[in-house]
C-alpha cells in the first residue's frame, strides 16, 4: 500500500504588535528602573549613603548604580546560554521575574535612617539582581524578534530602543509630576519610590504575555550549540569586540541622558524642572524618532545612516557643550539634550539588527547579550560616576564632551569592522 504522506501545517506568522509588546516591555522594565534610578540619585543618596561631602555621597550612589552592572556580564553569560539552549522564551521569562524581585526590594527597602548600613547592603543587592536579570534581556528579546521577522529586521529591532526613549520619557514624566506635587522632604521621604511602585506594577503583565508567546520557528530549526559561551570565546572574538565597540557611544550617550538631571542641578546649577524637561524631551525625542529611522535604514540601509550621526557627533558634542555653558539658560540645556538624543536615535536605531547579523543563529543570543552588557557595564553603568569624578578631577564642566568624544572614535571603527563582516546584509 502506498505511504500516507503527512501533511505539514504552515506555520502561522505571529502577530506583529503582540509580539513586540511581549519582548519590548522587558526591556523597557529594565530601562525605566535605570533611568528612575539616576533621575532620582540626589534623593537615593540622601536616603541610602548619607556623607558630610554631598560629592562624595553623590559618587557613591553612582558607583551602587554602576556596581549592578558588572553582574550583567554573568547574567548574560547565564541568560544567553539558557536561551540559545532551551529557547528565548524560556531565558525571557525568567529574566523578568527576576526583574520582578529586584524591584519589588527597592519599594519596600528601609533607609539608612531605619536599619544603618543594612540599608545600602541591601540596596546593592537589589541592583545586583536586576543587573543580573537585564544581562540576558537584550539579547534574547533581539533574537526572538529578528528570527520572527527577519524581513522587517531593521525597523522591529529598532524598537528595543524606541522603548529605551519611553522608559527616559516616564522617569522624567514622574519627576516633573512629583518636584510640583510633593515637597523636596516628601520626595526624599517616600516619594522617590512611587515610579519603582509603577514599574512593580508593569512586570506581572510583561510576565502574562510573554508566558502566551511561541519560540521563533528559525531558532526550532537551527542546529543548536552544546557551548555557546565556548565558540563565543575561542571561535568568535573578534566579533565580540566588534559588537562592543558598536554599542559603546550609544550606551554612554544614553547614561549621558540619564546623568542630565544631576548635571544639571549639581554642576550647571539649574533647577530641577530645567532639568527634568530636558529629560523629558530626549525622552520623546527617542521614543519617536528611533522606529522611523528603522522604517528609513530598510529604505537607505543602515551604514549612511550610521557613520552620518557618529560624524556629526564627533564634530559638534564639543561646541555643544561649550554654547550650553557660555550661554547657560534652561534653552541652551535642552538644546543640547535634544540634539544628544536625536543623534542617538539615528544610530542606535539599526545597532541591533547589525549586532544580530554579526552572531549565527546558534551563538546570537549568547553573543549579543555579552557584547551589549559588556558595553553597559564598562561604558554604560559608570558613565554617571566618570562624568562626576572627571568634572571634580578637571574642575570642568565641559568634562562629559571629553568621555563622548573618545568613545565616538572606537565605536566609529567598529562601524568599519562591522560593515566588512555583514555588508551584504545593509
Amino acid at each position: 500500500m502506498p505511504s500516507k504522506q503527512i501533511e505539514s501545517k504552515p506555520i502561522q506568522k505571529p502577530n506583529l504588535y503582540k509580539t513586540l509588546f511581549a519582548t519590548c516591555i522587558g526591556n523597557a522594565l529594565e530601562w525605566f528602573d535605570i533611568a528612575v534610578y539616576a533621575t532620582f540619585a540626589n534623593n537615593i543618596a540622601k536616603a541610602f549613603f548619607p556623607n558630610t561631602d554631598e560629592t562624595l555621597s553623590l559618587i557613591m550612589t553612582f558607583a551602587s548604580f554602576g556596581i549592578s552592572f558588572l553582574i550583567r556580564p554573568l547574567g548574560a553569560i547565564f541568560l544567553g546560554n539558557y536561551a540559545d539552549k532551551h529557547g528565548r522564551k524560556a531565558s525571557l521569562l525568567m529574566s523578568m521575574i527576576l526583574m520582578m524581585i529586584g524591584c519589588f526590594m527597592i519599594v519596600i527597602m528601609p533607609t539608612y535612617a531605619t536599619i544603618g548600613l543594612i540599608a545600602p547592603i541591601l540596596m546593592i543587592v537589589a541592583r545586583l539582581i536586576q543587573g543580573f536579570s537585564a544581562g540576558g534581556e537584550f539579547g534574547s528579546s533581539t533574537a526572538f524578534l529578528i528570527e520572527h521577522f527577519p524581513e522587517r529586521k531593521a525597523f522591529i529591532a529598532s524598537w528595543q530602543f524606541a522603548t529605551q526613549g519611553v522608559s527616559t520619557l516616564l522617569a522624567a514624566l514622574f519627576g516633573l509630576v512629583l518636584t510640583h506635587t510633593l515637597s523636596e522632604q516628601q520626595i526624599s521621604d517616600w516619594g522617590w519610590r512611587i515610579p519603582f511602585a509603577f514599574g512593580l506594577l508593569i512586570g506581572p503583565v510583561g510576565l502574562y504575555i510573554r508566558r502566551y508567546i511561541d519560540e521563533s520557528p528559525v531558532f526550532n530549526k537551527a542546529k543548536k550549540s552544546k557551548q555557546p559561551l565556548k565558540e563565543i570565546i575561542f571561535q568568535q572574538k573578534s566579533l565580540l569586540f566588534t559588537a562592543v565597540g558598536l554599542m559603546m557611544i550609544s550606551t554612554a550617550i544614553n547614561y549621558m541622558l540619564q546623568y542630565v538631571p544631576t548635571y544639571a542641578t549639581k554642576v550647571l546649577k539649574l533647577d530641577s524642572s530645567t532639568a527634568f524637561t530636558a529629560s523629558l524631551v530626549a525622552g520623546i525625542i527617542l521614543t519617536v524618532v528611533t522606529p522611523l529611522i528603522g522604517l528609513w535604514a530598510e529604505k537607505i540601509g543602515r551604514l549612511p545612516m550610521m557613520v552620518t550621526s557618529l560624524l556629526l557627533l564627533l564634530i559638534t558634542i564639543y561646541p555643544g557643550f561649550s554654547l550650553t555653558i557660555e550661554f547657560l539658560s534652561p534653552i541652551s540645556l535642552i538644546s543640547l539634550i535634544a540634539w544628544l538624543a536625536l543623534l542617538k536615535s539615528i544610530y542606535f536605531a539599526t545597532v541591533p539588527s547589525m549586532m544580530a547579523d554579526i552572531f549565527p543563529i546558534k551563538t546570537r543570543a549568547t553573543g549579543m547579550a555579552i557584547s551589549y552588557n559588556l558595553s553597559v557595564t564598562i561604558f554604560g553603568g559608570f558613565t554617571p560616576m566618570i562624568c562626576t569624578s572627571l568634572i571634580d578631577f578637571t574642575k570642568s564642566s565641559l568634562a562629559p564632551s571629553y568621555y563622548l568624544i573618545v568613545i565616538g572614535f572606537v565605536s566609529l571603527f567598529a562601524l568599519y569592522q562591522a560593515s566588512g563582516l555583514n555588508k551584504n546584509n545593509q
